[in-house]
């Protein structure tokens, strides 16, 4: 007896290799390839076999487990998918939005580098007055003494370290307040809802304020920002005729007033387009009006002077380049906007905004000057204003339980 032939009896005592083998034989069934397996290719075919028999017989082992557990877990996804989507598409159908935005256009935000490069600047801050005061916006100062007014409506008084209320907004007593302009009384067809900030002239005789909306109240600032509503107005109150007009209207969020040094000029920051609007309130170009500076690194709040003879402003949300903003994203998305809206408050929302903080000093021209940061809100978080007093810098706040106190030397 041959060695082959030895070797194939002996493989022939394995039956599941023979079964094997009787399956994938045909393949060797012409007359041309026996006459090979007649000889010693024989063996060689016959390891073959035996190799995808081997192959052959763990896969269809394996095969139905396997499947089986793909299909569970398909069916396990695709149900909490529909579980999940359900809701929400109910939600998207059945509610409504409390926003109808208009669809908004910016520029590449500015890129960070330069003198608005980041830093840490507003880290060397300290805080006044910590969890005894919400949200003090605005500051103003009568000599040493500051005041300033909070989100529980309250005007209070800051000296010697002692926080007093000396006037109260909204219902109930008013303490001490003189009412000069009523909200009830319509100015040009519409009454005032969202009173935000003021600049008085050095004689008294003329305030000029902003209306940021005629939609929206305070609380609702984001959905104001978010739906782009132009209803905001610029408006010249005369304390002596107790007259009132609109000096300038159809703002995006009408925010901060500054009258400028000369007193010729009123800047308005147009928070929702991150650009600061300069009117002329006398001289010879009385009534024109033209940009003071757009395309912000942040959306402007509160604009302040500096000793220098430019203005200082707080940035109530930041535009950063490189990165991402959430503002920038969904401004020509306003489908998108008004499904957040159906689904999320305002405070949800908010959690997705970054705490960084950003306070910006322009020249008296408009351009940048310098910039101070903090990038996470470690000290100093949704700056509102930067007031200059004595060589400090007191930092007003829209969220925030304190004032921030920062000496110009340091940075």
């Amino acid at each position: 007896m041959s060695p082959t032939a030895g070797r194939l009896k002996t493989d022939r005592k394995e039956p599941k290799h023979d079964c094997q083998l009787q399956q994938t034989v045909p393949e060797f069934s012409h007359k041309s390839q026996r006459s090979h397996l007649a000889g010693g290719d024989l063996e060689g075919a016959l390891r073959l076999q035996k190799g995808l028999s081997g192959a052959a017989l763990t896969a269809p082992a394996l095969s139905p487990r396997s499947s089986f557990s793909g299909r569970v877990f398909r069916m396990t996804f695709l149900m909490l998918a529909v579980s999940l989507a359900v809701p929400l598409l109910g939600a998207m159908m059945l509610l409504e939005s409390p926003i109808d935005p208009q669809p908004l256009s910016f520029k590449e935000p500015p890129l960070l580098l330069g003198v608005l490069q980041p830093n840490t600047k507003l880290r060397e801050a300290e805080r006044l007055f910590e969890n005894q005061l919400i949200g003090p916006e605005s500051i103003a100062n009568i000599g040493d003494v500051m005041f300033t007014g909070t989100a529980d409506g309250r005007v209070v008084k800051l000296e010697n370290g002692e926080v007093e209320t000396v006037a109260r907004f909204g219902s109930g007593p008013c303490s001490e307040v003189k009412l000069l302009l009523s909200s009830d009384t319509p100015i040009e067809g519409k009454k005032l809802s969202f009173v935000n900030d003021l600049t008085i002239t050095r004689d008294g005789r003329k305030i000029y304020f902003t209306d940021s909306s005629s939609r929206w109240q305070r609380r609702d600032y984001l959905l104001l920002i978010m739906e782009g509503t132009d209803d905001g107005r610029l408006l010249e109150y005369d304390t002596a005729t107790k007259e009132v007009k609109v000096l300038l209207d159809q703002l995006r969020f009408p925010n901060g007033v500054q009258l400028s040094p000369a007193e010729d000029f009123v800047l308005v920051a147009e928070t929702t387009m991150a650009r600061i609007r300069r009117v002329y309130v006398s001289g010879l170009m009385k009534g024109g009006a033209d940009l003071f500076v757009e395309n912000l690194p942040g959306f402007p709040d509160n604009i302040r002077p500096s000793s220098s003879g430019g203005y200082w402003v707080g940035m109530a949300a930041i535009r950063p380049n490189p990165g991402f903003s959430m503002l920038d994203f969904l401004s020509e998305k306003p489908g998108v906007k008004k499904m957040i809206f159906k689904l999320f408050s305002q405070e949800m929302v908010m959690k997705f905004v970054p705490r960084y903080s950003l306070v910006l000093e322009l020249s008296d021209s408009g351009a940048f000057r310098r910039s101070l940061h903090d990038p996470d809100g470690q000290v100093a978080a949704y700056v509102s204003e930067a007031h200059e007093q004595d060589g400090h810098l007191y930092l007003g706040s829209f969220r925030s339980p304190f004032l921030c106190r920062l000496r110009l030397q340091a940075v």
